[in-house]
């Protein structure tokens, strides 16, 4: 009797878990099929869902309840706090796995190449993410002692790292947040923060959800300069062929010609500003200096020698983010990501046997999260295309208990799939008293102990 295709996914983020679905809801799962093992280096699940959405964004996080109906499935397992490559590597996967699907995604932030972003005060959004989303991996403290801040970038992640340092603590305390985020925002001086863009609005990468929940907070004063407001040729059509764009275009509109309100905490988005200095005095930020752009016709913009010089005590780069490279596979620096075609992992113009990709760590990290279900759908139907060719190398040891005898040989702790309900149910009971939804565990050996682990 044959036995079960065995898959392997390394990253049990959305990428993952969607890589995980397909191959359930694929002919070969009913025959002879399936048995998936999903490795995550961190102890609990869901990737960018846990770590990357903003606390007060419980909407986005509702993913969660779909990805859950994957995991609950019998055919899959879950293996956390596991650590590709130095608790389990390529070549033990290939041992125990007939293809391995890698779906690691993104978390340190691309390079903006100006002077002074080294100074004190100079911060990557990413590092700030980890921190108020409680990642087990980053100092428990941030400074927040600027009065004005800087934000540079115009996408989701730049909306919320703006949205954050401009709420009050209070706001946010009926997140999930823990109790070292709360404290330190608590103490947060932001009184302005300023967002830059270096193109026009209908060049913005927001989400006009995202943008419109900017406005929903009693604290803050959404500014927009109506100068700001210009459109090319190739703005204009933009707005006609993508609707959010022009109801990104329309919101910013409607913000530039009110009136200025009497909010506590402003928040300005800026366009046409091009950062070119991050300036600083004894090794700290005392300012941006930016370059007023103008629009070239096609939608691009060219600077115009015009400087202007900014107030602002911290900046935080929110120009994208950036994956880590995988060991053993081949690597394609400019990207930040992993060649392939259709999924299939690539080296030297042929497909590196039996080894896959899909999300960010395939395509880099744009769209929405579920935008990399396509990306999984594609890996996943090359995968069953080169295991009914016979293409798949055969593993060693394709037995499902060879793998955990081979972690409890490395004594590596790893966390279940049963072990996520004992944290979750942990975390809900440490915010039931303060009335709150949960209040998420930080530290690496809670989140071990909370899941039995």
């Amino acid at each position: 009797m044959p036995r079960p295709l065995r898959v392997a996914i390394v990253g049990a983020g959305p990428a993952g878990i969607y890589a995980a679905d397909a191959l359930l809801k694929s002919e070969t799962a009913a025959e002879p099929g399936v048995s998936i093992d999903l490795f995550e280096r961190m102890p609990a699940p869901f990737g960018l869902i846990r770590y990357g959405v903003a606390p007060d964004h419980p909407r986005i996080k509702g993913i969660i309840t779909a990805l859950h109906q994957v995991l609950d499935k019998p055919q899959v397992r879950l293996f956390g706090n596991v650590d590709y490559p130095n608790d389990i590597g390529l070549d033990e996967l290939r041992s125990f796995y007939d293809a391995v699907i890698f779906s690691t995604g993104a978390t340190a932030d691309r390079a903006l190449p100006i002077p002074g972003v080294g100074l004190e005060g100079s911060y990557g959004a990413a590092d700030f993410v980890s921190w108020y989303d409680g990642h087990p991996d980053v100092p428990r403290t941030w400074p927040l002692e600027a009065e004005k801040v800087a934000v540079l970038g115009v996408g989701n992640v730049a909306l919320d790292v703006a949205r954050i340092l401009a709420k009050t603590a209070d706001e946010l305390l009926p997140t999930e947040i823990p109790a070292n985020v709360y404290d330190g925002l608590k103490a947060n001086k932001a009184l302005e923060v300023h967002v830059f863009g270096r193109r026009g609005p209908a060049q913005a990468k927001f989400s006009p959800m995202e943008l419109r929940e900017l406005d929903h907070s009693p604290n803050i004063e959404v500014i927009v300069n109506p100068e700001d407001i210009d459109y090319d040729e190739g703005s204009i059509a933009e707005r006609r062929k993508n609707k959010q764009t022009d109801m990104v275009a329309k919101t910013l509109e409607n913000w530039a010609i009110r009136d200025v309100g009497e909010r506590p905490h402003k928040l300005f988005l800026h366009f046409f500003e091009s950062p070119t200095e991050v300036l600083g005095e004894d090794g700290k930020v005392v300012g941006l200096r930016t370059e007023r752009t103008e629009l070239d016709g096609t939608g691009n913009v060219k600077g115009t020698g015009r400087f202007t010089d900014w107030d602002v005590q911290s900046v935080y780069r929110a120009v994208g983010y950036l994956s880590d490279e995988l060991p053993k596979l081949p690597w394609d620096a400019e990207s930040g990501t992993v060649p392939d075609e259709g999924g299939r992992v690539m080296e030297a113009g042929s497909h590196l046997p039996s080894t896959y990709v899909t999300g960010w760590i395939r395509r880099g990290p744009i769209g929405l999260i579920g935008h990399t279900k396509g990306d999984a759908n594609e890996t996943v139907a090359n995968l069953l295309a080169d295991h009914a060719a016979g293409r798949l190398t055969v593993p060693d040891a394709p037995e499902p208990e060879a793998v955990e005898v081979f972690l409890a040989e490395r004594s590596v702790r790893y966390t279940t799939w049963d072990g996520w309900y004992k944290l979750d149910a942990a975390e809900k009971a440490l915010g039931e008293p303060q009335g709150r939804e949960r209040v998420k565990i930080v530290e690496r050996e809670g989140m071990l102990d909370a899941s039995g682990a």
